[in-house]
């Protein structure tokens, strides 16, 4: 068993006073922000100090098999809001409206499984009836950012000859621009209908939800002629727990606790590129 510590910054005293808790046969500096402890004995109760400790000094720690190398997969399959970039885009929307309290507030619950997420973005949705559609635009170009390290995670797995796939429950106003920019293969997202400029507060066609997203991700691996084992999937809701569990690699980032409790991943500190760091 390994385990892998990253960080950020000045975290190198850090990571190495975790590491001594492992008592490892063999460490190995991975970069200046993250270390290898590699042949350590495994335990529930040494696992639980280790990751106290780790969230303490805020590092991120990995528990792997063996070691991973990148070209063992094939596909990284994403979601958008909260993962490849900052903001919930639907929250932002609202913002123009002055509804983003109200809008967020369901959010949350949806991201954390409370809600049902299809009949709470109809909901969120009807919400905007009536807002000019530049608002959409403003958000794009105003507010949305890459989550840290996006950008060197995707040029690392797109050398490496990965495809992508962006699936979100968000809007397509966002992921055809996100397609474009980053250079990503494949997007699914909801489409909200616009009518003279406006937003009609409906969703047209089917809700992309949990069990699209799965499916989205599993017929990609089909038409790709790989198993969904040789893909890595990353999200941070409750809506992508199903395509994350039939990845090989599930990645939780900057997650809700019931999405970090169930990925073979969780970055919490770090960014995307983190994922680099696991993979030789």
């Amino acid at each position: 068993m390994n385990l892998v510590l990253q960080g950020l910054g000045d975290c190198m005293p850090r990571l190495e006073r975790i590491a001594a808790l492992t008592a490892p046969q063999r460490v190995v500096r991975i970069s200046d922000t993250a270390i290898r402890c590699e042949g350590i004995t495994y335990s529930v109760a040494l696992r639980q100090t280790i990751e106290v400790a780790a969230h303490a000094a805020q590092l991120d720690a990995t528990y792997m098999m063996g070691v991973h190398k990148l070209d063992e997969f094939k596909l990284v399959a994403m979601d958008m809001d909260s993962t490849l970039i900052t903001i919930e885009c639907i929250d932002e929307i609202a913002d123009m409206q002055g509804l983003k309290p109200q809008v967020s507030e369901i959010t949350e619950a949806a991201m954390r499984g409370e809600l049902d997420f299809s009949a709470s973005l109809r909901k969120r949705v009807a919400l905007l009836k009536g807002l000019d559609a530049s608002a959409l635009e403003r958000v794009y170009t105003e507010r949305l950012q890459l989550s840290p390290g996006a950008e060197a995670m995707l040029a690392a797995v797109q050398r490496a000859g990965l495809k992508t796939l962006l699936v979100s429950g968000g809007f397509t106003f966002f992921t055809s621009r996100l397609k474009e920019r980053l250079g990503l293969d494949y997007t699914l997202a909801n489409e909200l209908e616009i009518v003279d400029g406006k937003l009609t507060g409906e969703v047209l066609g089917e809700i992309v939800d949990a069990e699209v997203k799965k499916r989205t991700v599993e017929e990609c691996c089909a038409k790709l002629g790989i198993s969904t084992g040789e893909a890595i999937v990353m999200g941070d809701g409750a809506n992508d727990l199903k395509m994350m569990g039939v990845a090989g690699m599930s990645v939780a980032f900057r997650a809700k606790p019931v999405v970090r409790e169930q990925a073979s991943v969780a970055l919490n500190f770090v960014g995307l590129d983190g994922i680099l760091n696991l993979l030789a």
